[in-house]
């Protein structure tokens, strides 16, 4: 495509070269340009996208976008180079990406789904919910992008750059896909990364505290405003009327298809009747003035109230009872309140709590249901908020058992340092617990001392797999250690079971 084709419905305020060049593709990292591709050169938070501006174009771009606070003059760029100046740079690069990808969203069925906690659970059980309807779905989350049950590749984030996005999308529209369910972050929207998108539907799950830093929202009305701004582009919008911030939609979006649900208010879509174990929840759905049993495998309170978001955003495409309580059942989500089987028969759990509210989410909702002890296996991650450290200890201290302290994504700090934080909050309340630096030994020690009555809870790596040490990415799958060390314990045989040896 030529780049005034790419550049349609975009203000140009300077330019240097020609419009006719093609452009196959487009980018903002350097490092991923290719023949023909246009370099959009982003002034981030860490890395000023114009210092690369050279590699670029000897790699082979053809075209470089640059913001309106950079100067042309201050490149020495060829003749067959072309260089454009434009406003708001990451609002030009999502309408390019879409003009090059001729407007996929517009194609197929779009569903947003946002929130602070829940969004990767219920694009999982919407999925599922329109699988069973017989749609071909598409998932782009935090943990891969799907189409059915073929998970295509690995996300590292919660939504992907626009670029990435609309080639994804435009891939999707050639595989013949029905419906996406697109997982969207608050940062998603600030940084313009689905503008353009056409969303047939939006689910809001619930709004807590999360993300208020320098670097993202300054406070709560900063970042519920940028939750609702995916609301606002969308006909159709789904949200929670027990949560405090998203029951205020009503009042503020009166032009759009409003659909509720809850458990505790009145509600379009409503749950009840829970009867909950370590295994999943039965509840009573109530939806159309009718009610009917349904099942999740998932466990926990707040699977409820994924479930019926899903529900309600899954009903505006016409599927069945059947399809909905099918969908629930088989639903499984790599890395969220996942059971792993294993030939001991113990009840172990893998789960991304990283958060005070989600750790205690977690072991509150196991223990209730827990014949025997609730074993917490955990650590937080390096470079990360170190307020919460003590404050997660606390949590694991009174609600779990026993504490088996361990180390999480290191990143760039001392290990034992993160532990020690921890144990801070930890001591105050129990002196169960011990801390084992390798994650390996400690999910070791963990297995050896369950019983079938007990239940091991492992937060923090979720669906990573890897461990990050020092700047480097070790691959680790719990779920491979798991069976390894069970393996090591009924043959009596050494395996080499994954490790990650912390020497620096």
């Amino acid at each position: 495509m030529k780049l005034e084709d790419v550049l349609k419905n975009i203000e140009i305020i300077e330019k240097k070269g020609s419009l006719e060049n093609n452009i196959t593709h487009i980018t903002s990292d350097s490092r991923n340009v290719k023949e023909s591709g246009l370099f959009v050169a982003i002034k981030g938070y860490v890395l000023d996208g114009t210092k690369f501006i050279p590699n670029a174009i000897e790699k082979g771009a053809t075209a470089i976008m640059v913001d309106e606070t950079t100067n042309i003059s201050d490149f020495d760029i060829p003749e067959s180079v072309c260089i454009v100046k434009v406003n708001n740079i990451r609002r030009t690069l999502a309408i390019a990406s879409c003009n090059l990808n001729d407007n996929p969203s517009k194609k197929l069925k779009l569903i947003g789904v946002t929130g602070t906690k829940g969004k990767t659970t219920s694009t999982f059980m919407i999925k599922s919910i329109l699988e069973h309807q017989g749609y071909k779905v598409g998932l782009i989350g935090s943990i891969a992008i799907y189409i059915n049950d073929k998970k295509i590749e690995d996300m590292d984030r919660t939504s992907a750059e626009s670029f990435k996005l609309q080639e994804v999308l435009a891939m999707m529209v050639k595989e013949n896909v029905d419906i996406v369910v697109l997982e969207v972050s608050s940062q998603a929207m600030k940084l313009d990364r689905v503008t353009g998108c056409e969303f047939d539907a939006v689910l809001f799950t619930n709004l807590s505290e999360d993300h208020i830093s320098p670097r993202e929202h300054k406070d709560m009305e900063d970042y519920f405003n940028a939750k609702l701004s995916l609301c606002k582009i969308s006909p159709i919008v789904v949200y929670s009327a027990d949560n405090e911030y998203t029951s205020r939609i009503p009042n503020l979006l009166k032009d759009k298809k409003l659909i509720s649900f809850g458990m505790h208010s009145n509600a379009d879509v409503m749950g009840s009747d829970l009867v909950m174990s370590n295994k999943g929840v039965d509840f009573t759905l109530t939806k159309d003035n009718q009610s009917s049993k349904v099942s999740i495998s998932i466990p926990g309170k707040y699977m409820v109230y994924n479930a019926l978001g899903a529900i309600a955003i899954a009903s505006n495409f016409d599927v069945s009872l059947k399809s909905i309580q099918d969908g629930l059942k088989n639903v499984r989500v790599f890395g969220r309140s996942e059971l792993v089987p294993n030939k001991l028969g113990l009840t172990i759990m893998i789960d991304y709590a990283h958060t005070p509210s989600s750790l205690q989410s977690i072991l509150e909702t196991v223990k209730p249901y827990t014949k025997g002890r609730v074993i917490c296996t955990w650590g937080v991650g390096g470079d990360r908020d170190a307020a919460k450290r003590p404050i997660m200890g606390e949590i694991s201290g009174t609600y779990a058992d026993f504490t088996v302290l361990t180390s999480d994504q290191v990143r760039t700090e001392n290990p034992q340092k993160i532990l020690d934080e921890i144990e801070v909050g930890l001591k105050k309340v129990t002196d169960q617990y011990v801390v084992i630096l390798n994650r390996t030994d400690a999910i070791r020690y963990s297995i050896k001392m369950a019983t079938k009555d007990d239940i091991i809870v492992i937060p923090g790596l979720g669906s990573d797999l890897y461990i990050d040490y020092m700047g480097t990415k070790y691959f680790y799958d719990e779920r491979i250690v798991i069976h390894d060390i069970i393996e090591e314990i009924i043959t009596g045989k050494k395996l080499n079971v994954n490790t990650v040896i912390f020497d620096k």
